[in-house]
């Protein structure tokens, strides 16, 4: 039904019963026709009506085995006496056009209460979604501005069209990882010099990369980061290597995890030679090649130290004694070189280094791993012996310190030898 909801406050809901067939117009005259002059002239439904006090009266009525049925709805904008007093008067009806019939008024309902009920419900719904939105917008917001620009700064690298971050193109420096996803993690990190391979199959961009920048493998720490590591290693020329913590991947890392893994990433040739990789890493023609055994003496990559040891004389019957032990008869070392050899001695197989004082008394023994941090601020060291390759890194920082000796297995790949700094090698102080 209709009700004009200008002119409602009340509603008074009637039941109608006729014994006989009545129909609305019957009922709407006898509602008008048998409260005429009953309640006066304040309350007369025709004049109620025309002022708009009353709104249009529904009806609804059904017929059915010669009796008749029915509700009677009536809108009213009067205050609560006045309504009560209407609805009152609908119960002195007795008849509806011929027949005998008999309302009762089953309630006067206050529409402004259900209003306000639907109201409440209803903000009730609306304030649920707006809270439950607002959580959501309110704490991804900035992960998801940001996200949307990193997504966008992604870009398509070389030929095979690799996903890499904006700064690859122009770094002295780039990181390769696995796939896109570990690319846009870095992203995120504020990292944009990363370029995937996207598999173990290592293209021929990754490869041309590695011989002009300096290259950073940082992998997963699970079986298919150490496929993609070998690879790498096979036709790369690989500078430094960094690894996520065993069982996760790149993508996975937060950010702190990411930087904590960039800041221990370890030389390539450390690693080689700490995990047994010797034979399975790429050499550039531009690099200096492994030393073969002969009788003559070897080529160095740099100018040897004051220290440098005598030439050896030829020696029928010794040349075939393994080089292992050090005889002290063998050659002539000053003592400072012995000791060095003894240490180098005790430390094969190890992976440790030992950090000596100016007087050559041990002040730590840590892994190879973390020399390069340990050195940075090891104030009283000025020598070290290590079981590992001596590395242009190592050098530098040593030069930094002011450290006098360096001792190590061989020698890596050396650009600069740093001066003041003395450099041996296993083979430069065996017998």
């Amino acid at each position: 039904m209709n009700i004009d909801p200008s002119t409602t406050k009340y509603l008074i809901q009637a039941r109608l019963e006729a014994e006989g067939i009545v129909e609305k117009p019957d009922v709407v005259g006898a509602v008008f026709g048998q409260t005429e002059g009953l309640l006066g002239e304040e309350l007369d439904l025709r004049d109620l009506q025309k002022s708009g006090r009353i709104g249009r009266i529904e009806v609804d009525v059904q017929s059915k085995k010669g009796r008749s049925e029915g509700t009677i709805l009536i809108p009213s904008s009067l205050d609560q006496v006045e309504t009560s007093i209407l609805a009152a008067a609908l119960e002195t009806i007795d008849r509806v056009g011929p027949c005998k019939a008999t309302i009762k008024v089953d309630k006067v309902e206050d529409t402004r209460v259900t209003k306000r009920n639907k109201i409440i419900e209803r903000a009730r719904s609306l304030l649920s979604s707006m809270v439950e939105e607002s959580k959501t917008s309110g704490s991804d917001l900035l992960d998801e501005v940001r996200q949307s620009v990193q997504v966008s700064e992604i870009v398509s690298f070389g030929a095979e069209r690799l996903p890499a971050g904006p700064n690859v193109a122009d770094s002295d420096a780039i990181i390769i990882v696995e796939g896109r996803q570990d690319v846009l993690n870095l992203l995120r990190s504020g990292i944009k010099n990363a370029i995937a391979v996207e598999g173990t199959n290592v293209p021929k961009t990754i490869q041309e990369l590695s011989k002009e920048r300096a290259l950073t493998a940082f992998v997963d720490g699970d079986r298919g980061g150490d496929l993609i590591l070998k690879e790498l290693l096979q036709v790369a020329e690989v500078d430094f290597i960094a690894r996520a913590p065993r069982g996760k991947e790149v993508e996975e890392l937060t950010q702190k995890q990411i930087m904590k893994c960039l800041r221990n990433k370890i030389p390539a040739d450390q690693y080689v030679e700490m995990y047994g990789l010797s034979g399975q890493v790429y050499k550039a023609e531009s690099e200096f090649p492994e030393p073969k055994p002969a009788s003559g003496p070897q080529p160095r990559a740099e100018p040897r130290p004051e220290f440098r040891p005598e030439p050896r004389e030829p020696r029928e019957p010794r040349e075939e004694r393994p080089l292992v032990p050090l005889a002290p008869t063998t050659k002539v070392l000053n003592p400072k070189l012995e000791k060095y050899r003894d240490i180098l001695l005790q430390l094969g197989g190890s992976s440790t280094a030992r950090l000596l004082d100016e007087g050559d008394g041990v002040v730590t023994e840590v892994p190879v791993r973390e020399l390069v941090d340990t050195l940075k601020n090891a104030k009283q060291t000025r020598a070290v012996v290590f079981d590992g390759i001596i590395t242009q890194r190592i050098l530098d920082i040593a030069s930094e310190m002011n450290m006098h000796s360096i001792v190590g297995t061989k020698m890596g790949t050396i650009t600069k030898q740093p001066a003041g700094v003395e450099v041996w090698t296993r083979s430069d102080l065996a017998p």
